[in-house]
């Protein structure tokens, strides 16, 4: 009996699993802060947390280079993104210090995480729908997930340096976990950093910069830590005064595009003064 033979599918290359990969790894390592968290470690749950972030910020990256962007891909960042810099950090805090509040200690960790969920619902629609403007493609709408893992931590962090009760007390931590699941879901465009461009003659200032964090970061984590939350804070205001301006800029040409000129040629009054 004659079988129509069957179409093999085809492999998938290294290329596109790469992206995949690293989306897995933050995935793991936000799981894994979560365990150091309900161990009582602290510190190695941050550690997990930053590497959550690096593999984070990679894998995004790398699947454009290597032109391996797909549907599942963005899916699976965005489930990544919700355990590793919501759930993750949001428990840890109430492990913490929140706990100690009673009932009323889970609310905002309720409402961080529900916040995390709305954001990322809302990244992923936008991008399904058209392509934004091009001055708007260096911006986010709100603080992304990775900015508001590390702003959230920001009490614990402070506090693995100076150890000051106050900095432990639920109502501090608390409030803190408030501001940032609003600016999660909040409108203020933030920088999204990943369309800057350098020119070629000051490469070697980011270089620079780039070692000495790295050397900060081995003799002092936690400080260093600290210095870079609060420069991304610093950046806010100008990201949005830019934004505004390229905005403005943006709809003024706009509407001189738009503008009907005074007496175009093609007009019988503007030929008639021609021909006189």
């Amino acid at each position: 009996m004659f079988r129509p033979r069957q179409r093999r599918l085809r492999g998938l290359s290294f290329n596109r699993m790469l992206p995949n990969m690293l989306t897995m790894l933050a995935l793991c390592a936000g799981l894994t802060a979560l365990r150091y968290g309900l161990e009582g470690k602290w510190q190695p749950a941050i550690v997990s947390l930053v590497f959550a972030a690096i593999f984070d910020a990679l894998d995004g990256r790398i699947a454009r280079l290597l032109q391996g962007t797909s549907k599942f891909g963005a899916e699976l960042d965005s489930l990544s993104d919700f355990i590793a810099f919501g759930v993750a950090p949001a428990v840890i805090l109430y492990l913490w210090t929140m706990q100690t509040a009673g009932p009323v200690g889970w609310v905002p960790v309720l409402l961080f995480n529900v916040c995390m969920a709305l954001r990322l619902a809302r990244f992923n629609t936008v991008m399904d729908d058209d392509d934004p403007p091009a001055w708007a493609k260096g911006y986010f709408t709100g603080v992304p997930a990775p900015a508001a893992a590390g702003l959230v931590m920001v009490p614990m962090v402070l506090w693995f340096q100076v150890e000051a009760e106050w900095l432990r007390q639920p109502l501090l931590v608390g409030a803190v976990i408030i501001v940032v699941a609003c600016l999660m879901v909040s409108k203020l465009p933030t920088y999204s950093f990943k369309n800057i461009r350098i020119q070629h003659r000051f490469v070697l200032a980011p270089m620079l910069g780039v070692g000495l964090l790295a050397a900060l970061g081995v003799s002092a984590p936690w400080l260093t830590m600290t210095l870079i939350v609060a420069a991304y804070v610093a950046t806010i205001p100008f990201s949005i005064r830019s934004y505004r301006r390229a905005e403005a800029e943006a709809r003024e040409l706009a509407t001189a595009a738009d503008a009907p000129s005074d007496a175009p040629s093609d007009s019988p009054v503007a030929n008639d003064e021609a021909a006189e």
